[in-house]
């Protein structure tokens, strides 16, 4: 008896855990970007680590890079220019302080990802977006596509980085 209740609640649960992590983990049936066009990747929150980073100053926030099969490789192989295929996830947080964490050590010193600022990506297609040295960007908050006037400014952005392909992020195996 105590199984068939089990099994209903449990369908349940996860039926709501997925409608709730829905707009959260993006859909790439979602808007599409001004400029570029890009939707947000399905499955991209699967995706392997590239690195991670803490950003002071304006942005303030803690990051994660993620990049799919074909970025992964190219960095493996440190391949540059990244070949077309190739696309990077920047998940970014606002930080708060882990009262939790801090009692264990006695201080405090640990921060960890708070509320999600934004996700951005970086799309390698070297004829599509040949204009910005064959890279397409995308910013969104909630699952919602920024402005084009924050799309203007991804490619200067980017520029300084032009010896590494205009990606900032390095990997860390």
């Amino acid at each position: 008896m105590r199984r068939i209740v089990f099994v209903p609640v449990a369908v349940a649960v996860l039926a709501s855990v997925a409608a709730y992590m829905g707009p959260v983990s993006g859909q790439a049936d979602g808007e599409a970007t001004p400029i570029y066009g890009i939707k947000i990747p399905a499955g991209y929150r699967d995706w392997r680590l590239i690195s991670v980073a803490h950003e002071e100053g304006n942005l303030n926030d803690l990051r994660a890079q993620l990049g799919n099969d074909v970025a992964i490789k190219a960095y493996r192989e440190r391949k540059l220019p990244f070949p077309d295929g190739a696309i990077i996830a920047a998940l970014h947080w606002h930080y708060v302080s882990s009262e939790e964490n801090n009692k264990v050590f006695g201080r405090a010193q640990s921060f960890i990802a708070g509320s999600p600022k934004n996700i951005q990506f970086m799309v390698k297609d070297s004829k599509k977006y040949a204009a910005t040295a064959g890279w397409g960007f995308a910013e969104f908050t909630d699952g919602k596509p920024a402005d084009e006037a924050v799309h203007k400014t991804c490619y200067p952005c980017h520029e300084p980085a032009k010896a590494r392909d205009f990606v900032f992020t390095r990997y860390s195996p």
